[in-house]
């Protein structure tokens, strides 16, 4: 079992910065890759940004360039730094963990959210 604590959510305006953090416990040896998702009103939830266990990172196209995703294993934490943002950016943000398990399968474990709100 893994645990996701999400925070650093809040109202910015645009050209602002927040860092969102996520506290990962339980079963943390266990993670494949963290990401952290994200869903505005009316739309379908998408992946910002993800790291594997192994370092690898990726981002969404629209985040290129102002987001960072990073991990400090002493702290069992994941960040995600964004900068610049913008109106678009509006969204509750999610942190997700990936597990395989003995049985083969993927496991995903989420946090409850924060939500990112930037003003024009």
């Amino acid at each position: 079992q893994v645990q996701l604590v999400e925070s650093g959510g809040g109202l910015v305006q645009a050209g602002g910065s927040l860092r969102l953090s996520c506290v990962v416990s339980g079963s943390t040896f266990s993670i494949h890759a963290w990401g952290w998702y994200r869903q505005a009103p009316g739309k379908q939830r998408e992946l910002v940004a993800g790291i594997t266990s192994v370092g690898s990172i990726n981002y969404a196209d629209s985040v290129k360039g102002r987001f960072t995703i990073s991990r400090d294993y002493a702290k069992n934490t994941v960040y995600l730094q964004m900068n610049t943002l913008k109106p678009e950016d509006t969204a509750a943000y999610s942190c997700n963990a990936i597990v395989w398990g003995v049985d083969g399968r993927r496991y995903d474990y989420w946090g409850q959210g924060t939500q990112v709100t930037v003003s024009s």
